[in-house]
Parts: C-alpha cells; sequence; structure tokens
C-alpha cells in the first residue's frame, strides 16, 4: 500500500516553470569599460565593426565608455552576449557580460 505525502500544487509548479523560463529569456548586457590603450577613433571603428552602429551612435557610446568609464552597447540572449564579448576582445577592448536586470 503506498501513503500518499504531500502533493505539490500544480499552480506553484507553473509559476516555477514560468519564472524559470522567463529567467532564461532575460537578456545579458554587454558592458565595454574604459581602457589607457586604445583610441577614441579605434574604439568607433569597432563598435561600428562589430555592431554595425551608425558613426553617431559609435561616437555617442565611445564618450561614454571615455567619460564614465563604461558603457552599456549591448542587451541580447546570452549566446550572441558571449560572442560580442569575444569580438570585443579580438579588437583589444575590455568587455564583460552581466544579467540585466
Amino acid at each position: 500500500m503506498r501513503l500518499a505525502g504531500p502533493a505539490a500544487t500544480p499552480v506553484k509548479d507553473r509559476v516555477q516553470q514560468l519564472e524559470e523560463v522567463a529567467d532564461r529569456d532575460r537578456p545579458w548586457d554587454v558592458i565595454v569599460w574604459d581602457d589607457p590603450v586604445n583610441l577614441m577613433s579605434y574604439v568607433v571603428f569597432v563598435f561600428r565593426r562589430v555592431f554595425g552602429f551608425t558613426e553617431d551612435v559609435a561616437r555617442k557610446l565611445m564618450l561614454e565608455v571615455h567619460q564614465q568609464g563604461r558603457a552599456l552597447v549591448a542587451s541580447e540572449p546570452r549566446e550572441q552576449a558571449e560572442m560580442y564579448v569575444q569580438q570585443l576582445h579580438g579588437y583589444g577592448l575590455q568587455a564583460t557580460m552581466q544579467r540585466s536586470t
């Protein structure tokens, strides 16, 4: 004979599943950090090459990196964010990624 134990309520299970899916879907932020090595014109070039930004957008983000020490340059699914960080590293820029809040 099998004893009936406490059963998880279907509503709680469904809420937990939805929370897990929402967490997985939350994007990752790609952040570029200021460094003393790369020229500002080079950073603009890299932003245009990697992200396809216009000259104005690339320059605005470069100035944000230069003046504030960092800039959020993309918010993407994890694999895309990882690819961007790798590409930026390939060009010699300091970049990291973190979960979007």
